[in-house]
């Protein structure tokens, strides 16, 4: 292992200290003020999350070229160059980044669902997004913490390369988005151990009413993201662990992806169903990382390339929007043709 816990835990707490900063700015300095936020916004904030994580992904190779050099217990294992090692890690990260990103999407579809659901007034989305997000830190490093404790056994590679495979082929013969919501039992477990206003109250997830304490949609609206985060975590850990075997690329990639969530979200929002296709391209990109934990890694000698992963994984994906693309372009143009032909 190339950043041993016992030697990097400083990183592990400095980067999430970092993260907490930034995450403090962006809902106290930035965001104080509930506000609809619009399309120019959320590009502005998508640029400056996808800038730092790439940011983030240089220093990361800067420092490992430099600490790798510098370790006596690396430079004495025969073959070793750091310079390599280096360049596998910053290419690790950024192939963990990709991935993470693209199935976050799927996570963009379901947050449509869930605030046209619950009918959340657009100035109060990003307010549960932030806390959405602050919670999906917290159990995605209890899924990361987990897996790396496991994933050094030979049959846990087995399990989550065939339950990704499984995952991936689910994902082909799905008819579409399947969010229900209504459905959520944490969301009925709320509603019968506090009672819930009919209204929304501004900003505020509980509030007193006549002495009693009273939830808010808001509440609801937010428990069930976080019950969506959850189960998407079980298929996005082991998607990454198939990629690299170092907890710590495994942690930062996966939350400078979620990091940038909530700016996606705002940004495509209007367009889901644009991405059509998509859905396809993540369920090839699943059985692929996959195939690659149980199968393909042995025919590399337990390392297929990783600029490959990339290439292969941004193809995937790149090729399934533009498809997506393609496909409503001419949709749309049937239905003018539709249209002009029933007026004529």
């Amino acid at each position: 292992m190339l950043f041993p816990f016992a030697e990097y835990w400083w990183a592990y707490a400095a980067f999430t200290g970092l993260v907490l900063l930034l995450l403090a700015l962006d809902l106290g300095v930035f965001h104080r003020r509930a506000h609809v936020v619009s399309m120019r916004e959320a590009a502005l904030w998508t640029v400056i999350w996808v800038s730092l994580s790439l940011l983030f992904n240089w220093g990361l190779y800067e420092y490992a070229r430099w600490a790798f050099a510098a370790d006596s217990r690396l430079m004495a294992t025969p073959g070793f160059d750091p310079q390599a090692a280096a360049s596998r890690a910053g290419l690790e990260f950024l192939a963990g980044y990709v991935v993470e990103k693209s199935l976050a999407v799927d996570n963009i579809f379901v947050f449509v669902v869930v605030f046209s659901f619950f009918a959340v007034p657009q100035a109060l989305q990003h307010r549960v997004l932030f806390y959405g997000i602050l919670g999906a830190l917290l159990f995605r490093g209890a899924f990361i913490a987990l897996g790396a404790a496991m994933i050094g056994h030979p049959w846990v590679l087995w399990v989550f390369g065939g339950f990704l495979i499984v995952t991936g082929i689910k994902l082909l013969a799905m008819p579409g988005l399947n969010a229900h919501p209504e459905r959520n039992p944490l969301v009925g477990l709320v509603r019968r151990i506090v009672p819930v206003t009919p209204d929304y109250h501004g900003a505020r997830f509980f509030l007193r009413i006549g002495g009693v304490l009273h939830a808010t949609p808001l509440l609801l609206a937010l428990v069930t993201i976080e019950l969506s985060d959850i189960i998407f975590a079980v298929d996005s850990v082991p998607a990454i662990f198939a990629l690299t075997s170092e907890p710590l690329i495994v942690y930062t990639s996966n939350v400078c992806a979620i990091l940038g969530l909530r700016s996606m979200y705002f940004l495509l929002a209007g367009a889901v169903d644009k991405f059509a296709l998509l859905r396809f391209g993540l369920a090839f990109v699943l059985m692929f990382v996959g195939l690659k934990m149980i199968w393909l890694n042995d025919w590399f000698d337990g390392k297929f390339p990783v600029t490959w992963s990339l290439a292969i994984i941004t193809a995937l994906v790149g090729g399934s929007i533009v498809a997506s693309l393609i496909a409503d372009r001419h949709q749309r143009h049937r239905r003018r043709q539709d249209e002009l032909a029933a007026k004529a």
